[in-house]
């Protein structure tokens, strides 16, 4: 979470979707059986939430001060 903090909105865009399309290749490969450790998703997910939760604060924050 601390790395996240410390990086740029607009890089925070770019890991977000680059997260996403990782969850999507992912949910294609657990449907085709590709794919042992479903607790990935689990990961991937969580770490997706927290970008957009960073977002979100900043996106407030920017809000607040105008």
């Amino acid at each position: 979470m601390q790395e996240l903090q410390n990086k740029p909105s607009t890089d925070l865009h770019k890991e977000l979707g680059e997260k996403r399309e990782t969850l999507r290749k992912f949910r294609f490969d657990v449907s085709g059986s590709k794919i042992k450790n479903v607790k990935e998703a689990l990961a991937l997910r969580k770490q997706i939430a927290r970008i957009l939760t960073l977002l979100r604060i900043r996106k407030d924050g920017e809000k607040t001060n105008i």
